[in-house]
């Protein structure tokens, strides 16, 4: 029996599928015809309901890919591909403190809040009331949140967080807030950044090399899906390829004995010159011959 106020699609033979809540006495009105809300409450996900026209229905459980899909929307949200690699890296979890900024219609907000759990923690901010009010109906819609706190803050002013496991930045400039983020996080934490350009990437690593990070990641990911057809099988005509960069680092103190004994080819002495250069450091010479 499929309880009342669940998340539900209804699927049509032609393909189609209509994400919906189910709701006593609120019937499903379609060009197909009429599914009565009573007989979809007496049914198992996964059964078949048919209309007052006789046309069938597959019932089926909302996920989290369908409630995504579903939220109301007035920022572009980051791609479920890119939402897995990020819960992912920031080991969001059971028990997990994981702080974002940039909350808009609250895409990560949610992925997030459902692989924490109850007992997991979500704090989220933004700097426009107007997405924190967003985020937090979309929440409520998808029936998560619940370990969600969403502030309207600048954080700018620092983060309303102490501690955390992990942190994402998903706004404009976040080489700006850099030690706002590293007094949020525990030592030893996890940090992501999406970012739509090179330049801003660019600017992004210059900001992580003049503070302790390390393991810095730089990656896009493409999504390309094949017709699931066993004597036909071959990709799809389209797919989903580049839609921003996913930085990715951890907190680390640095230490020059250990930095020096890292095995380098030339290129990576020039780059480990150039960078000494840059932050006034010692040489590698000077460092390895006291």
């Amino acid at each position: 029996m499929i309880p009342w106020e669940s998340l539900l699609i209804y699927v049509t033979p032609k393909g189609r599928r209509y994400l919906k809540r189910l709701r006593e006495g609120e019937d499903w009105h379609s060009t197909d015809g009429i599914v009565k809300a009573d007989e979809v409450h007496e049914l198992n996900f996964g059964e078949i309901v048919h209309t007052h026209l006789g046309s069938p229905v597959l019932v089926q459980e909302a996920g989290l890919f369908d409630r995504l899909q579903g939220i109301k929307r007035q920022t572009q949200i980051i791609y479920a591909k890119d939402i897995a690699q990020i819960c992912l890296m920031l080991g969001a979890g059971p028990g997990r403190t994981i702080v974002e900024a940039g909350c808009g219609s609250g895409g990560l907000t949610l992925a997030l809040s459902w692989f924490c759990g109850p007992t997991g923690r979500v704090i989220s901010h933004d700097a426009r009331e107007e997405f924190v009010a967003l985020a937090r109906r979309n929440l409520e819609w998808a029936g998560l949140g619940q370990n969600v706190e969403l502030h309207h803050k600048d954080i700018a002013q620092g983060f309303a967080a102490k501690n955390a496991d992990a942190l994402f930045l998903d706004v404009r400039t976040p080489w700006l807030y850099l030690d706002q983020a590293l007094a949020a996080v525990r030592p030893g934490a996890a940090f992501g950044f999406l970012l739509p350009t090179v330049d801003q990437v660019k600017e992004l690593l210059l900001g992580l090399e003049k503070r302790p990070f390390a393991n810095i990641e730089v990656c896009e990911l493409l999504k390309r899906p094949w017709k699931p057809l066993a004597d036909r099988l071959r990709p799809e005509d389209r797919m989903t390829a580049h839609t921003g960069f996913l930085i990715f680092a951890r907190q680390q103190v640095q230490d020059e004995d250990f930095l020096s004994r890292k095995p380098l080819g030339t290129r990576e002495r020039k780059q480990e010159a150039a960078r000494r250069e840059r932050l006034g450091l010692p040489s590698l010479q000077e460092v390895t011959n006291p």
